[in-house]
């Protein structure tokens, strides 16, 4: 297979996994079993920086919501949303700078990510039968902005959790409405991945063979999942209008389960 088709595959599979709360690192993990091994494309770089396209398609789909953060941030209500996505983020960096300042490493098995991926298909059916007939709220509340910065760390720590997943996890568990725990997980998820994008370029280009990555298929990987990630999010805000988030959580237990069943065969 050739490494430019290998790297829209992979680019499509970021930008439809990123932000349903599926795991994009467990269908990643099934892609490089399946596809042929190519380094130029499985390396950490490579899927950060796709990761960081994929959050780009946030800033189209929620264009206005974003103009009301940049120039009306003197309406009160506006600024206590951008306060609240400020705190989030600022604890989610915070904890990063510590987790690297203890030389945090993650785990390169996909056992974890197997189990990751699985417990938390079993909570988000949990929470969403236990919300069941309940008023939703539809604003965000401290608490939900603190918890859900601190939740981008686990995501962070474990593979597989999925950081759409578990932020969403947290809002809804603190009773948020599903329309709008999406809209502050994805619009968080814009300085967050694109932060980690910047710092993992950066510390290749510092590495004395950073210029040797092969930056035309980060580009065509990065243009795929870009545009896969504007459609998904587009349906994605449709369909939870009026369902529930159960069925995905039905759908990561299968992928643990599969991923499980990968690793010890």
């Amino acid at each position: 297979m050739e490494n430019w088709i290998a790297a829209v595959i992979l680019g499509v599979i970021e930008g439809v996994t990123e932000f349903l709360p599926v795991s994009s690192t467990g269908h990643l993990i099934i892609a490089e079993q399946i596809l042929p091994r190519h380094p130029d494309i499985f390396n950490d770089v490579f899927n950060v920086v796709i990761q960081s396209a994929a959050v780009l398609a946030v800033l189209f789909i929620f264009k206005d919501r974003v103009k009301q953060l940049f120039f009306q941030w003197r309406d009160p209500e506006v600024r206590s949303f951008f306060l609240k996505l400020f705190v989030a983020f600022f604890l989610t960096g915070v904890g990063g700078l510590v987790l690297k300042k203890m030389h945090f490493r993650l785990p390169e098995s996909a056992i974890p990510v197997a189990w990751a991926t699985l417990i938390g298909g079993i909570l988000f059916i949990a929470v969403e039968r236990w919300l069941k007939n309940r008023e939703m709220d539809q604003e965000v509340t401290w608490a939900i902005a603190v918890l859900v910065g601190l939740s981008q760390l686990v995501a962070a720590v474990l593979p597989g959790t999925s950081r759409s997943g578990i932020t969403i996890l947290i809002a809804l568990a603190m009773g948020l409405a599903r329309p709008v725990a999406a809209e502050f997980s994805f619009l968080l998820g814009v300085p967050t991945l694109m932060a980690a994008g910047a710092l993992q370029i950066f510390s290749a280009l510092k590495e004395p063979n950073g210029a040797a990555q092969s930056w035309n298929l980060i580009v065509i990987a990065s243009v795929a999942s870009l545009i896969t990630s504007f459609i998904v999010v587009k349906w994605l805000l449709r369909f939870i209008q009026h369902h529930t988030f159960e069925s995905f959580g039905w759908y990561r237990i299968a992928l643990g389960i599969a991923i499980l069943l990968m690793v010890f065969k």
